[in-house]
C-alpha cells in the first residue's frame, strides 16, 4: 500500500501544497545521477526492541526523520528491501536514522503500529508516521520515496525555523538559503491558507498567474489548494465507503484527492482513468477534467504524470 493510502488526513508535512515536494526530490535526484555512484556514507542504523522504542524512534525522531524497517525472518521480501534500505539512508550521511524492527521478536510494535504485512516501512518525524509504503520497491523508488520524505522535511524545518536543531549530527549549524524576496501574492496565499481561507489563497495564486503565466509553482501551488478546498469538509470514511460503489462517480473524485494528499499519486491518477474508461459523455468529461486538474499539482518532469498521460491517451482513444 505505497503511500499509506487509508484515506485518513495527512499529517502535518503532507498536504497538497506540500506536493511540492517531489519537484524538490526529483531535482535532488538529478543531481546524485549527474555526480555519479558514490561511496556510501556511514549512518546511524539500529536494531529496535519494545524497551528501546521511545529512545530510539519516537525521541530521536523529534529532531531527525526515522526510517522504520518493519521486517521478519520469514519474510522473503525483507531479506530484498532491508539491504537497500540500508544503501540509500546510509547515502543521506547521518541526515536519516534507519531504524529495523524485527516484528517477530517484537510483536506489540507491529500490533501499536497496525501493521498487517511486512515488509512495512514507516516515516517517523515529530513523533508521528507522515509517510511509508508496504511492499518491495526496486532502488529507484525508495530513493524516490526518501528524497520525498527529505525535501518535505526541510519544507517542515523552512516553515518552523526554531523546531531546526541547532546542529545535524555534529556538523554546523545550517543556514538559510539567500534568495529573491518572495512574491507578495505567493505571501499572501501561504499566509491565508495557515488560517484555512482557501477561496483568498485561491485569488492570490491567481492573481500571481495573471501576472507570470508561466510560474509552475504558483500552478502546483494553485492545483494544491483547491485539493485542500474539495477536501475541507468531507468525511474521509463516508468517502471510502461511498467509493466502494464504482458508479458513485464523485466519491471516485473524491476519493483520488484523499489519495493525492496521502502521497499516493500513482493510486489516485488510476483511480480517476479507471471512471474515464468506464463513463462516456458527460461524466468521463467530468472525469477527464478533474484529472487534469490533478495533473496541474505535480511538476511537469514527474515520471508519474507521463506514465498517467498514456494511460488517459489510451482510455480516450
Amino acid at each position: 500500500m505505497k503511500g499509506m493510502a487509508d484515506f485518513s488526513r495527512p499529517g502535518s508535512l503532507y498536504g497538497a501544497v506540500d506536493l511540492g515536494a517531489r519537484k524538490q526530490a526529483l531535482e535532488s535526484q538529478a543531481r546524485r545521477e549527474a555526480a555519479g555512484p558514490q561511496a556510501a556514507s556511514s549512518a546511524s542504523i539500529v536494531d529496535v526492541t519494545e524497551e528501546t522504542f521511545t529512545t530510539d524512534v519516537i525521541d530521536r525522531s523529534m529532531t531527525v526523520p526515522v526510517v522504520l524497517d518493519l521486517w521478519s525472518p520469514r519474510a522473503p521480501g525483507s531479506s530484498q528491501l532491508s539491504p537497500v534500505l540500508e544503501k540509500v539512508v546510509g547515502d543521506l550521511g547521518g541526515k536519516a536514522v534507519l531504524a529495523k524492527v524485527n516484528v517477530d521478536a517484537s510483536p506489540q510494535i507491529a500490533q501499536a503500529l497496525r501493521v498487517q504485512a511486512v515488509p512495512t516501512v514507516l516515516a517517523i518525524f515529530q513523533g508521528q508516521a507522515v509517510t511509508g509504503f508496504q511492499q518491495v520497491l526496486p532502488e529507484q523508488e525508495v530513493r524516490r520515496w526518501l528524497d520525498e520524505l527529505m525535501a518535505a522535511v526541510e519544507q517542515f524545518y523552512q516553515a518552523n525555523p526554531a523546531a531546526r536543531p541547532p546542529d545535524q549530527e555534529g556538523g554546523e549549524p545550517q543556514e538559510e538559503p539567500v534568495g529573491p524576496p518572495a512574491d507578495p501574492d505567493m505571501v499572501a496565499a501561504e499566509q491565508a491558507i495557515d488560517r484555512g481561507d482557501f477561496d483568498a489563497a485561491i485569488e492570490s495564486y491567481q492573481r500571481l498567474l495573471a501576472r507570470v503565466p508561466g510560474d509552475e509553482d504558483a500552478k502546483m501551488a494553485l492545483a494544491g489548494v483547491n485539493l485542500l478546498k474539495r477536501t475541507s469538509e468531507v468525511d474521509p470514511a463516508d468517502v471510502q465507503r461511498r467509493a466502494q460503489d464504482p458508479a458513485d462517480i464523485d466519491a471516485q473524485l473524491l476519493a483520488a484527492d484523499l489519495e493525492m494528499l496521502n502521497g499516493s499519486v500513482d493510486e489516485a491518477f488510476a483511480r480517476v482513468i479507471a471512471v474515464i474508461k468506464r463513463t462516456s459523455g458527460d461524466d468521463r468529461d467530468k472525469a477527464r477534467r478533474h484529472l487534469l486538474g490533478l495533473f496541474e499539482a505535480l511538476p511537469a518532469e514527474d515520471p508519474s504524470l507521463a506514465k498517467a498521460r498514456r494511460a488517459l491517451a489510451s482510455a480516450l482513444f
